[in-house]
């Protein structure tokens, strides 16, 4: 087993050599970290062995490649998601899975590009997938119904979640904040020709500096209301 070599200064000024063993829990602390810091396409199992200060052979010994690799983070985020109380109506049971899922991806850089690059196959996300499932099926959709409404709540965070990134990404890049991004597409939206795009220049201020929070919170209740009207033609 691969170990990194740690020194702990003792009393009288002796130099303890100890080993930390190199573990899969390690090893994913780290690429977390590093997902972090460099983003998923500069991700690599050298620089994980690198601040790891192991070789990088060392890592394959616990994860098999870089394909596995992103499977088991996609799998160790998904663990941090927590869960609406059963008792709850379904409809509030959503909308707390909504957060929560939108939370997790909010949680660390490039989620949504991890998620959509890997299939669910850790435990962790199956068991998000199954209590999803199960909420949708107490509500009383039909079991071809519950797949098709799980994909388009998943769907809408994971959009959500993705344009966000997105635009804070592109102020990062070419401005020097995201308030300066949106006021020059403000300054953009407002010399439109007024008898041509008279909503997108009356709407610019909603458009250009955009509340999240009500925004998702706003799209998330149009789709449970929206699944809450279907299941009641369904029963009726």
């Amino acid at each position: 087993m691969a170990r990194r070599r740690t020194y702990t200064q003792q009393p009288g000024g002796e130099i303890d050599l100890s080993y930390v063993p190199l573990d899969r829990r390690r090893i994913l602390d780290t690429a977390l970290q590093l997902l972090d810091e460099v983003g998923l396409k500069e991700l690599s199992m050298r620089k994980i062995a690198d601040k790891l200060q192991v070789k990088t052979a060392s890592l394959y010994y616990h994860v098999k490649d870089k394909e596995e690799l992103m499977q088991l983070l996609s799998d160790r985020i998904c663990g941090g998601m927590v869960w609406p109380e059963p008792s709850l109506d379904w409809r509030e049971q959503l909308y707390q899975w909504a957060e929560q899922f939108r939370a997790i991806l909010l949680s660390h850089r490039d989620t949504v590009e991890l998620f959509n690059q890997t299939i669910a196959n850790g435990y962790e996300r199956l068991i998000q997938i199954e209590k999803l499932y199960q909420i949708l099926v107490s509500a009383g959709f039909l079991d071809m119904q519950v797949p098709w409404a799980a994909s388009i709540l998943k769907n809408y965070v994971l959009g959500f979640v993705a344009e966000d990134a997105q635009l804070r990404a592109t102020a990062e890049n070419h401005h020097s904040s995201y308030e300066e991004m949106s006021d020059q597409y403000d300054q953009f939206y407002s010399q439109l020709p007024q008898e041509q795009f008279p909503n997108m220049i009356r709407l610019a201020s909603y458009t250009t500096k955009p509340d999240w929070e009500k925004e998702f919170h706003f799209g998330i209740s149009v789709l449970i209301d929206g699944l809450s009207s279907r299941l009641s033609q369904e029963k009726g």
